[in-house]
């Protein structure tokens, strides 16, 4: 089954790649590869998952990002049964990335390295440059300033682009964040900026009937997520990508919080506490009577947030649509492209400054 996999999504990359007609023949040489086959010249980033390093390949000189899955301490059944289900999300992730390629706002799966002996598994990919929280957070780059509007929408139309093509192939990613987001390297330099989404461990195929688990980082999670739903769909990631917008206009994320109900208790704070009207499925859902829902009930707060000097209408009237705490008001992908902010043609126009955003008391 391992080795099925494996040459399965090897042959999907040279179907995809393969002008000639000359078909899966090559897969073999072309796609699986071993760890040896390349050279590592620096890391790119490190976490609990194992670490990506960018690497030479020594036989086409092709530089890529190799994703390595951490390996488990060696012996007895346990590590086994470890490294079984490292290679299994190693080549889980392979495939989503395999089924989304084409999109220049997804990164690209160039191929696989396998250790035969082992069956360890790493995923090459197209090496892009650092991820969006750098970007936005360290001092070589911005340093905490926000985007300007103009920015702001030239990323976001890419994102919500990315997003279309996944979920039109009925895959949700489930883990939008700053984190999971690479800016191009040319972007640096003063060129537009040009980002790619990344890291599809934890996506899944939309099923029916829906069954999922929480997946995802705690402050990018969509509420009903939160709240213990178990049959949400895509658009979870739909308000993922509202959080990112978000804190590209202020540089900072807008519902931090050290623990779900901390989360939920800020989401509340900013847009006021679901009624029966605005979210008639809230009081039922799972973990809803946990909530400390705050002491005095206000309305949504959001354009205090953002105040119109600072975002446009239209702007503003994509991000309050992405940040609907009932799901079933969010726009798809497809839906948000069509928004007026997208569709008039005002980048070169004078811009709406983000640099300074009103604060809210939490």
């Amino acid at each position: 089954m391992f080795a099925r996999r494996a040459a399965a999504i090897c042959v999907k990359l040279d179907r995809d790649d393969d002008t000639s007609g000359a078909g899966a023949g090559w897969c073999k040489r072309r796609r699986l590869w071993t760890a040896a086959d390349y050279e590592p010249t620096r890391a790119l980033g490190e976490g609990g998952f194992g670490a990506v390093v960018e690497a030479r390949h020594h036989a086409t000189g092709q530089a890529v990002a190799v994703k390595a899955l951490r390996a488990p301490a060696p012996g007895g059944a346990e590590a086994a049964k470890a490294s079984a289900d490292a290679a299994d999300d190693a080549l889980r992730e392979a495939e989503f990335l395999a089924a989304c390629r084409g999109h220049p706002s997804l990164v690209d799966l160039h191929a696989l390295a396998i250790n035969r002996g082992t069956r360890e598994v790493a995923l090459a990919m197209e090496c892009v440059g650092p991820n969006l929280h750098d970007v936005l957070n360290d001092g070589r780059h911005r340093g905490g300033r926000p985007f300007r509007e103009p920015d702001v929408r030239r990323i976001m139309r890419q994102l919500l682009g990315g997003a279309e093509h996944m979920h039109a192939r009925r895959i949700m990613h489930r883990d939008i964040k700053p984190g999971n987001i690479l800016v191009v390297a040319a972007a640096a330099s003063g060129e537009p900026i040009s980002v790619k989404i990344c890291d599809l461990g934890l996506a899944a195929f939309v099923t029916n009937p829906p069954s999922y688990e929480r997946a995802g980082t705690r402050r990018y999670m969509a509420p009903e997520m939160l709240l213990g739903k178990t049959d949400y769909d895509a658009m979870v990631d739909m308000w993922s990508l509202g959080c990112v917008m978000a804190e590209l206009l202020t540089g900072k994320p807008l519902f931090d919080g050290n623990d779900d109900n901390d989360v939920v208790l800020r989401i509340f704070s900013v847009l006021g506490v679901p009624g029966p009207r605005s979210w008639p499925a809230f009081k039922s859902l799972p973990l809803a009577g946990t909530v400390t829902v705050p002491p005095v009930r206000h309305r949504n707060r959001l354009r205090r947030v953002f105040p119109k000097e600072h975002l446009s209408a239209d702007g503003f009237d994509v991000l309050k649509r992405l940040l609907s705490c009932n799901a079933n008001r969010r726009p798809s992908a497809t839906a948000s492209l069509r928004s007026p902010w997208f569709t008039k043609d005002i980048d070169s126009k004078a811009s709406v400054s983000s640099a300074a955003v009103a604060k809210v008391d939490w």
